[in-house]
């Protein structure tokens, strides 16, 4: 791109009405959300934090739900058992059922009538709104911008000089959600006097009570700030001094932030902009000063309670909001997450404790709040070992991006090895000596119902394996001794758990009759289904790779079934995940049309990622199967979107096997394109241009020294050439060029 494109890229408009709350455009500083919406002449600032909770109901692990117990009462169908193990508290009055983060409210910006809302415009290369209108005679002015400080949650609105002042009305969440609020002990706010904002007392002493203020400085200025009495905010809030280095720093640390940033630029279709505006969702999200991104990070509506309490769900949703990190270099904004972790881990230990009687374990439930405090009553969730094994994964990509060997010995390394000590609790061994997992989940299948298990979960096997291949990598790093323990998974511990199929049952892949991914022993997936968990061994866990010839027929088998039940069943951030899928499954033309229509069914029409389809007949999430366009209610979550911003980088340079592969999820279409220092494990920068339909070069940097595998996107007589093998000191740049 050029200097002028790329500044085209890092600016968007949003044209009014823009009708509802998630409608709007965002700011973020990873701890406040800021969402511009309205209509007319009312301009609409919904606000959002998110680390204010009410703790109330969260549970922690209990000695009776011991893994021998689980699989007692299941082998015995025992479902009042099941259910008294896992159940909440029984409710009392004016208590939560469970923890969940706040809404906050909103201010409505009352312009005079003849004042009529138009555009805004986000730049994204400095975190800012402009927000213009038309006046009485129809010509257009810009009212003001709006920014967030750095490190402060501060909002402030900077007015034009010609601009008109609005009438200020306070909208506290409140208004929408007072009557639930009120059935679990919380008191009406405590508006002020002189109307400049209000305090929301929790009922829980531990909890932080919120105050929102705002106020006009001179004719040129509108601040508000939304201040927790727990973390000193108030006093940054007050602070002249603090707050305008903070204004300052804001500007500078993004222009910093799109100059670190991997160049993409895939013209025609949507992909420049599903990128640049995906990466300044994940920097608002995930800024390293922030707070560890829930499901809807700081922007938490003010018209229903969060759904799903707007908590930390482990089984794919936190992962998906950090997948961008890795690939782009912002490892940094890992650090919130991982600290979060380590504060938790003697509640891990705990659990594991109680769970697996093991003393050095680690166990993280699916569903969680930032206290680690379980959140419901889904069983199934709550023993899906996966969710650790996936955050030791995160944990161990860092490593294996950045090279910090300290980071791996302190805390990656041993949290990796306790995940593993649980695993090891759980087997059984048969006896012709191999390793079984007598009773595991496959996430979501089924729900909590009494048959929502079985016996060697694909899921549970694919990260099990993952993680003792990446220890037994680690300890050779570090000098420390293997476990037997993990070489004896390698070998005796099935990969995946196969069934055979025939007919037309696996969709017309390859190999005709023969075997197929299950879900569990026995149970090929019978429907179509959000959660593409047993598939995970391909993609995130990276255990199989289907050109390898051995394993290719299970792989198109595995496929092809997949792809015939469909997308009927499916959330919104199930479609990125299947975009990667089918990157590795080399069908080059899905990604595009998976993210084209993702951006069709699970945004509305202010770029808002939805849980649910925004309209019938594409899937039966959240919508009936006919004539729905219902827009109360919006479920927004952060994961699909960032899925899809990773899914783009995956799409143009991914690693399977150790082996880089290029443009291997871009489509014919793309004829031109190009990407300049997209990361990729093993500490490489790859930049590659494709002309014509054709790679014609390909660059590599080494941070760090390294051997470099390539698959050539070069071919000869149709065939792909053999791999390229590059041993690279660290510092060390190469360029391969192909003929165009």
């Amino acid at each position: 791109m050029t200097t002028e494109e790329t500044t085209a890229a890092l600016r968007h408009t949003w044209h009014f009405p823009l009708p509802r709350t998630h409608t709007g455009a965002l700011l973020g500083n990873g701890t406040l959300g800021v969402m511009v919406w309205g209509e007319e002449n009312i301009l609409r600032i919904t606000l959002g934090r998110a680390d204010w909770w009410d703790h109330r109901g969260g549970r922690q692990w209990t000695g009776a739900m011991n893994f021998a117990a689980i699989r007692r009462l299941l082998e015995a169908g025992d479902e009042p058992g099941i259910r008294s193990l896992f159940s909440a508290a029984p409710e009392r009055p004016g208590e939560p059922r469970q923890p969940s983060v706040l809404p906050i409210g909103r201010f409505e910006l009352v312009f005079p009538e003849a004042i009529k809302l138009a555009i805004a415009v986000l730049d994204m290369r400095e975190g800012e709104i402009s927000v213009f209108a038309t006046d009485e005679t129809g010509n257009r002015l810009l009212l003001g911008a709006l920014d967030i400080a750095l490190r402060s949650p501060v909002l402030r609105l900077r007015f034009a000089a010609n601009a008109p002042l609005p009438r200020v009305v306070c909208v506290p969440a409140w208004e929408h959600v007072g009557c639930h609020l009120r059935s679990i002990s919380f008191r009406e706010p405590e508006i002020k006097s002189d109307g400049s904002g209000w305090t929301q007392q929790t009922p829980a002493p531990d909890d932080a009570n919120l105050t929102v203020r705002h106020a006009f400085a001179g004719r040129d200025e509108w601040r508000v700030s939304v201040a927790l009495d727990s973390d000193g905010d108030s006093k940054t809030a007050a602070d002249h001094d603090f707050l305008a280095a903070s204004f300052e720093a804001r500007a500078a640390w993004w222009r910093d932030y799109w100059r670190r940033v991997p160049r993409v630029d895939v013209p025609g279709g949507n992909w420049n902009f599903l990128y640049h505006y995906g990466l300044y969702k994940f920097a608002s999200l995930t800024a390293p000063q922030g707070i560890a991104a829930t499901l809807q990070g700081p922007w938490i509506e003010e018209y229903q309670m969060p759904p799903w309490s707007g908590d930390y769900h482990f089984n794919i949703n936190v992962q998906m909001c950090y997948w961008p990190a890795f690939q782009s270099g912002l490892w940094e904004h890992l650090t919130p997450l991982f600290a979060m972790i380590e504060r938790w881990l003697p509640i891990l230990r705990q659990n594991a404790k109680k769970f697996a009687g093991i003393d050095d374990g680690y166990l993280l439930p699916h569903a969680v709040d930032d206290r680690c405090g379980i959140i419901g009553s889904f069983w199934t969730g709550t023993i899906d070992h996966a969710c650790t094994a996936w955050i030791g994964k995160m944990m161990y990509d860092y490593w294996h991006y950045t090279g910090d060997a300290a980071f791996l010995r302190r805390l990656a390394f041993p949290f990796m090895v306790g995940v593993m000590k649980v695993y090891s609790a759980m087997f059984d061994r048969l006896p012709d000596g191999s390793l079984s997992m007598p009773v595991s989940v496959s996430p979501e299948y089924r729900g909590a119902s009494m048959n929502a298990w079985g016996r060697n979960a694909s899921f549970q096997l694919a990260a099990c394996h993952w993680l003792a291949n990446a220890l037994e990598t680690a300890a050779a790093v570090l000098g420390e001794s293997p476990d037997p323990v993990w070489r004896e998974i390698r070998s005796k511990l099935p990969k995946a758990s196969l069934v055979s199929i025939s007919g037309n049952a696996g969709g017309g892949g390859e190999g005709g009759d023969g075997r197929a991914i299950a879900l569990w022993d026995g149970l090929l997936p019978e429907e179509s289904h959000r959660h593409h968990s047993h598939l995970a061994g391909f993609c995130p866990f990276d255990i199989f790779d289907p050109d390898d010839l051995r394993i290719r027929p299970v792989a198109a088998n595995s496929a092809g079934h997949w792809v015939a039940l469909g997308m009927g069943k499916w959330s919104g951030w199930s479609m990125p995940w299947a975009a990667m899928l089918h990157t590795r499954f080399g069908n080059t033309e899905m990604p595009e049309l998976i993210t084209d229509l993702w951006e069709r069914v699970f945004t509305n029409e202010g770029h808002g990622t939805l849980h649910d389809a925004g309209f019938s007949g594409f899937t039966l999430m959240g919508v009936p199967s006919m004539d729905a366009h219902s827009t109360k209610g919006e479920i927004m979550q952060m994961d699909a979107g960032m899925a899809v911003t990773a899914a783009i980088m995956d799409a143009l340079v991914h690693v399977r096997g150790g082996v880089i592969h290029l443009f291997g999820g871009v489509s014919k279409r793309r004829q031109n394109c190009r990407f300049e220092n997209i990361r990729v494990e093993g500490g490489f920068h790859v930049s590659a241009v494709r002309e014509f339909g054709r790679v014609v070069s390909v660059r590599l940097e080494a941070t760090r020294a390294g051997k470099c595998v390539i698959a050539s996107p070069w071919s000869l007589s149709g065939k792909p050439k053999n791999l390229i093998t590059l041993d690279l000191a660290a510092g060390e740049i190469r360029e391969i060029r192909g003929k165009p």
